[in-house]
């Protein structure tokens, strides 16, 4: 695309023409739909592993439920931003899909929330017994969601892209705020995570099948919902997209479909891609089991508390909330610094690589405070635990701001190193965002590989979360010994652009 001095573009039969500037109000309003979408991830990260116990799915299984996530990546989101690219509805390319995920949603967290209710009504029994009806209906929920978030985050980033017409200003612009607002998400959805109370701002959230907890997270997703409808309406009346009409290539020809598009990028991946890709693999191995088990881990081995016990599992729960919650903290702050970093360090591999040995280091710790938590556990007359503490849950609570450093790197670093592997590749930029979409495979597949082995690895060594975690802190280690051993470092003297 070649540069002009406008800071957006018209699609319209096929070509860009310059339109009139962008506001950044704009961009900021478009870019709040980040916050939307991440207060629902940040609940679904902190809240839904220890529901699906309550509702009677044995810990083991549980990471079975996550495996939609990966699949949904690996197909829902390359196929939304092929066609979204493509779309020629009236209503412009990217806002059908917005306003599409979006409603998508708010069924989900509907079913989500509302699983309980619904099992009961149609036959489940009250009590701790195994609710299936109530598991049925959450697991259709968690599927859908998982499907909308990704029909979601692809179109809206698009969107930011399509607004900022190619000025690398913009676009630097775009991607801070949009990376501002999931911070901003992260920390409303863990904060809601974190109250006791927040059911009693919706007194009918509390039924004879939906207890307190199940109030809490019910009364989080109705307010999750009520937040992705605002910025979502927000965001696609503010986008100016022009109706895209769709122009054979040159020559005539039709557009090989996507999945030849992708087959073909797996074909000619150069050397640079495919070590970025084996470190993006073990990158992901070891993040995933945390991601999935943190405030599990919290509840259990650091409180001490099982599920459906007297109220410690919960307590332990909002206690791990509280830690993502400080976590997305650092990932803010660090989110501005990791280009800065780059800048100084002069070599973006160096930093991924550093970074991957703090994340193997917080992993491995988790051992240590859950030791500490064990010896030191204190019990009243009945027999039951007590919380921890003070300094074993600042010690747990450490490791959640210390994680928020890599965090931020892996959710910058290697998408900007596909974008460059690319740009100096034979094929030219015109390949990023099949790059991209490489990329995410190599995300998605770790993602089955620990939801479906996790949970057998934990019931082998006593049903606990910490052998997923020592195997993660090893993946970290060999991630960043390969980064700076075989990453190569970038030709171009290009800028790095956080995407």
């Amino acid at each position: 695309m070649e540069k002009t001095s406008s800071s957006a573009f018209q699609v319209q039969n096929g070509d860009s023409a310059p339109a009139a500037e962008t506001p950044v109000w704009n961009m900021v309003v478009v870019s709040a739909l980040a916050a939307g979408i991440q207060f629902g991830w940040a609940l679904q990260l902190s809240l839904l592993t220890p529901y699906v116990q309550l509702l009677g799915i044995p810990h083991k299984y549980s990471s079975l439920i996550w495996l939609c996530g990966p699949i949904s990546g690996m197909i829902v989101q390359p196929l939304v931003g092929y066609y979204s690219d493509n779309c020629t509805s009236r209503f412009g390319r990217r806002r059908p899909f917005i306003v599409g995920g979006s409603f998508l949603v708010i069924l989900a967290v509907i079913l989500i929330g509302f699983a309980a209710d619904i099992g009961h009504a149609t036959g489940d029994p009250l009590g701790k017994e195994s609710k299936t009806r109530a598991i049925v209906i959450f697991i259709v929920g968690f599927w859908i969601l998982d499907v909308a978030n990704n029909m979601l985050q692809g179109p809206c980033r698009a969107l930011l892209s399509d607004l900022s017409g190619g000025d690398a200003g913009k676009t630097r612009m775009a991607n801070t705020l949009f990376s501002f607002f999931m911070a901003v998400g992260n920390i409303g959805g863990y904060s809601a995570g974190a109250q006791p109370s927040l059911y009693k701002s919706f007194p009918f959230s509390l039924t004879n099948a939906c207890d307190v907890y199940c109030a809490n997270l019910k009364s989080c997703f109705i307010i999750s919902a009520i937040l992705l409808f605002v910025t979502t309406i927000v965001a696609v009346t503010c986008a100016n997209e022009i109706p895209y009409t769709k122009k054979a290539v040159e020559g005539g020809g039709e557009r090989v479909p996507f999945f030849g598009e992708l087959l073909g990028a797996f074909r000619n991946l150069p050397r640079p891609m495919l070590i970025l890709l084996l470190v993006t693999a073990l990158n992901w191995i070891a993040w995933f089991p945390f991601l999935l088990y943190d405030t599990d881990w919290m509840a259990r081995e650091v409180f001490g508390g099982e599920v459906n016990d007297n109220g410690l599992y919960d307590k332990g729960v909002r206690a791990g909330a509280l830690g993502l919650m400080l976590q997305s903290v650092v990932l803010g702050f660090m989110s501005i610094a990791v280009e800065l970093l780059a800048r100084q360090l002069g070599d973006v591999k160096m930093l991924w690589g550093g970074v991957n040995f703090i994340l193997a280091i917080g992993l491995a710790s988790t051992v240590a405070v859950t030791k500490a938590a064990s010896h030191s556990r204190r019990f009243d007359v009945q027999g039951h635990a007590l919380p921890p503490n003070s300094s074993v849950k600042a010690g747990a609570l450490a490791i959640f701001c210390i994680l928020g450093i890599p965090l931020a790197v892996t959710f910058s670093i290697p998408f900007a190193l596909a974008c460059i592997y690319s740009s100096e590749g034979d094929a030219g930029s015109e390949q990023a965002g099949l790059s991209l979409g490489v990329l995410n495979l190599a995300i998605v597949l770790p993602q089955m590989f620990v939801s479906f082995l996790s949970g057998p690895w934990d019931a082998l060594f006593g049903g606990g979360n910490l052998p997923a975690f020592i195997v993660g802190a090893l993946s970290a280690a060999a991630s960043g010994i390969l980064s700076i051993t075989l990453l190569p470092k970038p030709q171009s003297d290009a800028k790095l652009v956080i995407p």
